[in-house]
């Protein structure tokens, strides 16, 4: 840091500043401090101050949706919300040190030209949650699409001109200001809750979308009491439990669409949060009560999460005796529901029990509704498919439903546990990959990602040790502001809202372990996956897929890349892991190493 600076670079810098002001073309801002620190910051505030004059015309502000009771002044909201711009603007503007410490004075300017680039940047990304919701709806995704589609309207409101902001629909265009509400309110009329059991206090729900089972949809419900935490219904089903001496007859449900908790992902919209009110949404609450055979409609749903973990139209290989494994399966239930998981040990191999063990201690774990068994054979192994149970934390506020899948090995015992996948996931393996390759090994691709994804959960890092190579290249990506893609629409290394961190095998089993004993649980959500093969030998896949993770203090949402060496189903190895905000086009045939996604792996700049 400069304490002074020479008398001709005092003049200099003061000519130079002087030129800045004078010209028209730019914007300045000008501070003083007692560190060359204090007065550039100085200077950004100043800077931001003229910009907000510069652009107010443009805004229009409704007094009624500004947060006063964050302490923003009404008046003032313009100021704060070109505020919310900072951290792009930093890298647009330039300063200059006109005096050194300890009086020091700073000039920080900006072509006004850069400030189109600033709103269509912010523009960019309210289209690209827009889009992204949009896919979501498509796949079931309720709770994604809400998300995303709140989180657009609301940075729609930090946009000049925003009813300039429009998206083209079936050839016609619609400003995004009318567009996105009245999407949010379809998507919640159109989903459909019904009470399709009730024993006792627990009551369990149905969840369609368009008459399918949702794929994932957040919700709360009032318990007699008191609204709950979250609760995140799977393939449409999920059970809760309301107060003793509360009716059952009916149930008040609020969609979640704001998803506030998550909104740090994005500073910029976290900032912008804080000036703005939230936006109520009538549709969001909703009363539910027993619809017409609703028994039989979640036992239809069961029965579809069933075949679609399987993918029966892999013509997969059914087991025809399946007497055995449906009494051990039954007892492991009952054993669920009585709390007493060491009568079911016998049942398992010791690796088994442990991770049954691990798995019924993942917070509280319920059994939802009586469980449809699909068995299915894989080599010596039988597959059973699947128990839907419920998870719940005492220091959280989500709830998860997970489709549980138990693996037996040729003497008939439980060698494995797993969480199957959503059936976005399911659908891209076993549908869109119908007849690239045969049935088992589109069954084996889908049980790895479900022991990849289930060994996070329950903290198995013995087993995630296993299945890296050693020399695996390791690329931890975290956005520190969403993510732009760069001009040829693939690359994102060189973007600087993105930091990477590249590990060795090691270092990265290091920070998991920290990661695992921080938090009280990690789910990990897969959908909308790409799977290709490589080269034209062996079993080696590229995987890319959608990940939602959820930990105690931590989460995010993107893609994750793996290649994996499938040739030995029992031993699993993964040679290339990575994670980036955005789906790479390019992952959509055989790949090689001067495909483009390499690119991001060996010819990036890493922490």
């Amino acid at each position: 840091m400069l304490l002074c600076l020479p008398l001709y670079v005092m003049a200099q810098s003061s000519e130079q500043a002087e030129a800045i002001k004078a010209n028209p073309n730019y914007l300045w801002g000008q501070g003083y401090g007692e560190t060359v620190k204090e007065a550039d910051q100085g200077a950004l505030s100043d800077l931001m101050s003229k910009i907000s004059v510069q652009i107010e015309s443009d805004f229009t502000i409704d007094e009624r949706e500004v947060n006063t009771m964050e302490g923003n002044d009404a008046q003032s909201t313009v100021s704060n919300v070109v505020r919310t711009y900072s951290q792009g603007t930093l890298k647009n503007t330039q300063n200059i040190i006109i005096s050194g410490e300890p009086k020091a004075v700073v000039l920080r300017y900006v072509k006004r030209s850069e400030l189109d680039k600033m709103f269509q940047e912010r523009e960019d990304l309210i289209m690209s949650y827009v889009y992204t919701a949009m896919k979501a709806e498509k796949n079931g995704r309720i709770d994604a699409a809400l998300r995303n589609y709140y989180w657009a309207s609301c940075l729609l409101k930090s946009m000049p001109n925003a009813s300039s902001v429009k998206i083209d629909e079936d050839g016609m265009k619609f400003p995004l200001t009318m567009w996105i509400p009245e999407q949010i309110r379809t998507v919640m009329s159109l989903i459909k809750g019904e009470i399709s059991k009730v024993e006792g206090q627990e009551i369990s729900l149905l969840f369609t979308y368009r008459d399918k089972p949702v794929t994932s949809l957040d919700f709360h419900y009032w318990d007699g009491r008191d609204w709950s935490n979250i609760y995140s219904a799977k393939d449409g089903m999920m059970d809760v439990e309301m107060m003793p001496g509360t009716s059952t007859d009916k149930l008040q449900l609020k969609y979640e669409y704001e998803f506030t908790s998550q909104m740090n992902l994005d500073p910029e919209l976290e900032k912008v949060m804080h000036i703005f009110k939230s936006v109520p949404y009538k549709e969001a609450t909703v009363t539910v009560q027993a619809g017409k055979k609703s028994e039989q409609k979640q036992a239809m749903a069961m029965m579809q999460t069933a075949v679609m973990n399987m993918g029966v139209a892999t013509n997969a290989v059914a087991v025809a005796q399946p007497k055995d494994f449906t009494k051990t399966v039954n007892l492991v239930v009952s054993a669920i529901k009585q709390k007493n998981y060491e009568a079911v040990k016998p049942s398992f191999t010791e690796e088994g029990f442990d991770m049954f063990d691990r798995l019924v201690h993942y917070g509280n774990a319920t059994i939802l509704g009586n469980p449809k068994l699909q068995f299915y054979q894989l080599g010596e192994r039988t597959i059973c498919r699947s128990v839907p149970m419920r998870f719940t934390f005492k220091n959280n506020n989500r709830a998860f439903v997970e489709d549980v899948t138990f693996t037996f090995n040729k003497d008939h015992l439980i060698e494995s546990v797993a969480f199957g996948l959503d059936q976005a996931a399911r659908d891209d393996i076993f549908n869109r990959h119908a007849g690239a390759w045969n049935d088992s090994v589109r069954m084996v691709i889908a049980t790895f990602l479900e022991n990849y994804k289930t060994a996070f959960a329950l903290k198995r890092l013995d087993y995630i040790k296993s299945i890296f190579d050693d020399d695996a290249i390791i690329i931890v990506g975290h956005v520190t502001k969403p993510a732009k893609k760069q001009g040829d629409g693939t690359s994102y290394v060189d973007n600087q809202l993105v930091k990477y961190t590249r590990h060795d095998k090691q270092s990265y089993l290091a920070s998991l372990e920290k990661s695992f004993k921080s938090n009280e649980f990690i789910n990990i959500r897969f959908t909308d996956n790409e799977v290709v093969k490589q080269g034209k030998g062996g079993d080696t896949f590229g995987i890319q897929i959608h990940q939602d993770y959820y930990s105690t203090n931590y989460g995010d949402t993107g893609y994750l890349f793996l290649i994996v060496d499938l040739n030995e189903i029992d031993a699993p190895c993964i040679k290339v892991r990575t994670w980036q905000p955005n789906r790479d086009p390019n992952i959509n045939g055989n790949f090689a190493k001067d495909d483009p996604y390499y690119g991001l792996i060996y010819g990036g700049n890493f922490d």
